[in-house]
């Protein structure tokens, strides 16, 4: 195969291109030389035309196989990535195969395999025909398995419907296991590791493919029926269930709750801040440090929709509110873990601010070339919601999936080429030297202070 693309280029290389002039110009020169060398010589046996002319030829024949061999090997990386390609989609069909196997054990190996897959990579052309048949697989996992299979079905089911995307596909997968889900998050005899997954995958589900209002009212109900659970009863101090695991439930029905009041009709927003308003600061007394950063940017995020409705928007308890979440915002316990107690400080600090000046802590999140600004509680629990469901994976889809970016509001997928992905990065030269520069300022700073003739205050 190589010879006859070398005699290809050959042929096709005509006599008044610029490479064959090239190449003429330098076996004249070449030759000449050669037979300079040679007449000066004591030797009386002369090399003919021909022969300086062959072996040049030669000479610049063997340059011209080298580029030959370097052409293969671009031919040959693009062979091998499109071989690694054919053998990606035959494990993922091994693994889809896999869900329906009779082990359990390597069912949920097959379901892990699929939601790292589904993560880190845009796979909506290789899934569009199979959904089905992946759709079927899940459901009956999701059915007939026990705890930890039905939290990795839950969680694929999560990503196959955001590799679908909010159109008629998307809604078909929801559509054909919303009632699966809601059945054994309201089922109290489920594992909670079950239903904990099983919230979070009807709360992302049906914010991406929810095809009416009364898909989204229905999952809100039953999100609200859990977590509602913890609210603390005027006639009694503690709530009705404290037990940590719950707790870590009530923790994920919140979250997905709150998801969806993003995109909920503002004649619902207003219902819900009657209901709920009043009743979510009780929660701020929960043993459960996530619980409590929730239930925050939860209010923080109610705080938010009701003053978008309504700039002069008042709520009578708001110094009460304010006086919870300043000791949250300065809890110094020391029967709490550092980390936690460090945690709980830098979200209510955010969120006692927000409340009182109405102004929201901005953060960048870079992803390539590009960077996005999270300005606002409402795209702040979007965010972090796809984050939580997909790891490490999240830059890769806020850099193709068409889904993530139309929420995010950022255009259609930029269309690289190498050049300009090489000339964003630093070489390591730059960053060596930069990072050799910032370590004499940081020592020259610290030297000052540990100098021993400096003066002690």
């Amino acid at each position: 195969m190589p010879r006859a693309r070398k005699g290809h280029s050959q042929k096709k290389g005509g006599r008044g291109s610029l490479r064959q002039e090239l190449l003429q110009l330098q076996v004249s020169a070449k030759t000449h030389q050669l037979k300079g060398a040679r007449n000066g010589a004591k030797d009386d046996s002369q090399a003919s035309d021909d022969e300086v002319a062959s072996e040049v030829l030669s000479h610049y024949s063997s340059a011209s196989e080298t580029t030959s061999v370097v052409e293969e090997g671009t031919v040959s990386e693009s062979v091998d990535e499109q071989t690694l390609q054919d053998e990606r989609e035959d494990k993922l069909k091994e693994s889809i195969d896999s869900v329906m196997d009779r082990s359990a054990k390597t069912r949920q190996m097959a379901l892990e395999s699929l939601r790292l897959a589904f993560s880190s990579r845009i796979l909506y052309d290789f899934l569009l025909e199979r959904r089905l048949t992946l759709t079927d697989a899940l459901e009956r996992c999701l059915k007939k398995g026990k705890g930890e299979e039905q939290s990795l079905a839950a969680t694929v089911l999560t990503l196959l419907c955001l590799q679908m995307g909010s159109g008629p596909e998307g809604e078909e997968v929801f559509r054909s296991l919303k009632q699966i889900l809601i059945n054994i998050l309201s089922d109290t005899t489920a594992s909670p590791l079950a239903r904990q997954s099983c919230a979070t995958a009807l709360g992302m589900c049906c914010y991406i493919a929810a095809g009416d209002v009364e898909d989204l009212l229905l999952c809100l109900t039953c999100l609200e029926s859990i977590f509602s659970a913890s609210y603390v009863d005027e006639r009694s101090p503690v709530p009705a269930q404290h037990n940590p695991i719950l707790q870590v439930l009530y923790c994920s029905a919140l979250q997905a709750w709150s998801l969806l009041l993003t995109i909920c009709p503002s004649s619902q927003v207003e219902k819900i801040l009657v209901t709920h308003l009043p009743r979510l600061p009780s929660m701020l007394s929960s043993e459960n440090v996530n619980l409590r950063i929730v239930v925050g940017e939860s209010i923080a995020l109610l705080f938010e929709l009701a003053r978008e409705l309504d700039e002069d928007f008042f709520y009578e308890e708001t110094d009460l509110l304010c006086a919870k979440l300043k000791a949250l915002a300065t809890d110094s316990n020391k029967y709490r873990a550092k980390t936690d107690r460090r945690k709980q400080r830098s979200i209510f600090r955010d969120v006692l601010h927000f409340i009182e000046s109405s102004e929201c802590h901005e953060e960048t999140i870079k992803f390539g070339l590009e960077c996005m600004y999270v300005d606002s509680w409402v795209r702040r629990r979007s965010y972090n919601a796809f984050k939580e469901v997909l790891g490490s994976g999240v830059r890769h889809h806020l850099q193709n999936n068409e889904l993530l970016r139309e929420i995010f509001d950022l255009g259609p997928p930029l269309v690289l080429d190498a050049a300009s992905i090489k000339a964003s990065k630093i070489s390591r030269v730059e960053k060596h030297l930069y990072n050799s520069a910032a370590f004499k300022a940081r020592t020259k700073a610290r030297s000052k202070v540990r100098d021993k003739r400096a003066d002690v205050m």
